[in-house]
């Protein structure tokens, strides 16, 4: 279903397809939704009506640009989900500037790398970072500092800066003359070696992107969702940021990702997304309500109604007949029981559904299916705008991330790598041209990096992962090159390291010990013999405390998500052109995966 088939889109049907930057997008979704309420908190202790938000965007634009900031600027955030995000990436987007995003667990020295790549010479951030941010900010020379939430010396508040506009500012003049082709944003992800970066999406490629998904996820006036991923991640600026300034509806957000399910059953959102480990969260959830139920038969109509969910959606997902029996026997327990799971999730109210940023188990797609909550999988990239693929609510096929969204070209290389066309595609990576060159062929062609099939009918599903990248359950994207650095610069007895967290809650490490500095630790302790050996030596408490040391000190140069929180000291010897290694040094990830995969269970059990 299109837009304009949705009952009473036409006006947002039409808005989408005249605009040709978000800023156009924006002033006209705010002239069409005036007095509904746009951003708010839980509890509506922050509520902001469309009206009130353009003209809040109006006045920071108007302070941003006292401040210097103008098209082609950039303009740095750090603060965790709430409104004030919103107001003031919009205003810097009306500006013809670029405003991006800064994980909140990145330590100091990686936000410099950030403000040295973007060259922001503003930073708006609330309190809770002022010490990151200040630090960051002295070594690039970053001139002004908005807190947003204090009055901190050296700072400027977000009152004081709306309260300042420029001399002779015409906002209209501003927002009208950004052109499809400036850059809207920056979203930093890492690579797998070096330090992140910057993908630059452009108004054009970011209106591509909410065109083709809202042909296959319609969209309606006073949608509701929530926030809650990180605004510096590319899934919660499309999913909540920038397509809601198609349907005109609400944003509930929340800074403490603990508090989500609360904020479910407040809002009962009408559409919305996650990754695949907050679903795993929900049905254990699920699993332990139904495990504790102590009334028998209670269980047992709960675990027939899934029984019977589960047959009914098998059915309709193969596009066969369902049998008049089944259709009346889910429809009353759907009724009676599953709907009440899906009221318990707060979901009770939503029209679809997204998962992504990693791969999600078909058990745990099944099982949310039977409750009457298809999960729809899609794939994409931040150099992509976000999604490419994903599966149609119509033809939801388990095991595939779907089908190309409309204006997108997808197709497999000769080794099997999905390559993206369209122009959806980022401009680029800032400041790195030979990294564009290496990532976009000369036709156009985007190199995901990720190994596909490709069915007859267009579905696409993803084989294994070309680049050495750590996508964890979360959805986050991490090098295990710069982790496994980390590691091994912190104590010489440490070898190698290989750090481990793909479609994981957490990661951990396997730690092998380097024979020659083991040679030298025995030495100093006069040990000989098998006593000496690499094996020996990992299993001595003086070792283990170093090595403890060592991890935790590593850890503090990574941000919290890379953070190592479990690792196995192995007492074996990896050589070169070995199981583990390749002649020049190089860590064989499959093999070792393959090799020790007990170990690598056991520090996840």
């Amino acid at each position: 279903m299109s837009l304009s088939e949705a009952p009473g889109a036409a006006s947002i049907d039409d808005v989408l397809a005249n605009a040709n930057t978000l800023c156009e997008l924006f002033q006209g979704t705010a002239a069409r939704a005036g007095d509904d309420v746009a951003l708010r908190t839980v509890g509506g202790t922050t509520e902001l009506t469309w009206r009130q938000y353009a003209e809040r965007v109006e006045a920071i634009a108007a302070g941003l640009a006292k401040l210097g900031v103008g098209r082609g600027d950039t303009v740095a955030i750090m603060m965790t989900n709430r409104p004030e995000f919103s107001l003031v990436d919009c205003a810097a987007m009306h500006l013809g500037a670029t405003p991006f995003s800064v994980y909140n667990t990145l330590p100091a020295e990686d936000v410099a790398y950030l403000f040295s790549n973007a060259g922001n010479n503003v930073v708006v951030f609330q309190e809770a970072f002022a010490g990151v941010v200040r630090e960051a900010a002295a070594k690039n020379g970053v001139e002004h500092l908005v807190c947003i939430d204090a009055e901190l010396e050296g700072t400027i508040s977000l009152a004081d800066l709306e309260a300042a506009p420029a001399d002779g500012f015409d906002f209209e003049a501003a927002w009208r003359a950004v052109e499809p082709d400036d850059v809207l944003t920056l979203i930093y992800t890492s690579g797998t070696t070096g330090p992140s970066k910057g993908v630059e999406l452009t108004h054009k490629s970011m209106m591509a992107e909410l065109r083709g998904m809202a042909e296959v996820l319609p969209l309606q006036p006073k949608d509701r969702t929530i926030s809650f991923l990180p605004h510096a991640h590319i899934a919660d600026r499309w999913a909540t940021y920038y397509s809601h300034m198609v349907h005109g509806g609400s944003v509930t957000s929340i800074s403490d990702p603990t508090q989500l399910l609360p904020a479910l059953h407040e809002v009962r959102p009408t559409i919305w997304g996650a990754v695949p480990r907050i679903w795993e969260k929900f049905k254990a959830a699920l699993d332990a309500g139904i495990a504790a139920e102590e009334d028998p038969q209670k269980k047992a109509g709960i675990e027939k109604a899934l029984e019977v969910g589960h047959q009914y959606q098998a059915l309709k997902r193969a596009g066969q007949p369902v049998p008049e029996e089944l259709e009346a026997a889910h429809a009353k327990l759907d009724e009676l029981v599953l709907s009440q799971l899906r009221a318990k999730l707060g979901l009770d109210q939503v029209r679809w559904i997204v998962v992504g940023a990693a791969p999600s188990p078909a058990a745990l797609l099944e099982f949310f299916g039977a409750i009457g909550l298809p999960l729809l999988e899609l794939w994409g990239m931040s150099e992509i705008s976000c999604c490419a693929i994903v599966n149609p609510p119509e033809g939801n096929r388990i095991g595939t991330v779907g089908k190309p969204i409309p204006g997108v070209e997808v197709r497999a290389g000769e080794d099997g790598e999905l390559q993206v066309r369209g122009d959806i595609l980022m401009k680029g990576y800032r400041n790195q041209p030979e990294k564009t060159a290496e990532t976009i062929t000369e036709d156009g062609w985007l190199l995901t990096g990720d190994i596909v099939e490709i069915s007859d009918d267009g579905y696409v599903k993803i084989v294994d992962r070309k680049k050495e990248l750590i996508i964890n359950a979360a959805g986050k994207n991490m090098s295990p090159s710069n982790i496994e650095a980390q590691l091994k610069s912190a104590h010489a007895l440490i070898g190698q390291a290989i750090a481990i967290g793909d479609g994981r809650p957490y990661n951990v490490a396997l730690l092998v010990l380097d024979p020659d500095a083991v040679a030298v630790f025995a030495q100093k302790l006069g040990l000989s013999g098998d006593d000496a050996t690499p094996a020996a030596v990992a299993q001595r408490d003086d070792v283990k405390a170093a090595i403890a040391a060592a991890v935790e000190s590593a850890n503090e140069h990574l941000a919290r998500v890379e953070q190592i929180k479990r690792y196995a000291i192995l007492g074996d010897e990896w050589q070169p052109g070995g199981v583990e290694l390749t002649p020049t040094m190089k860590l064989k990830r499959k093999p070792i995966n393959e090799k020790y995969a007990a170990e690598i269970e056991a520090l996840y059990a």
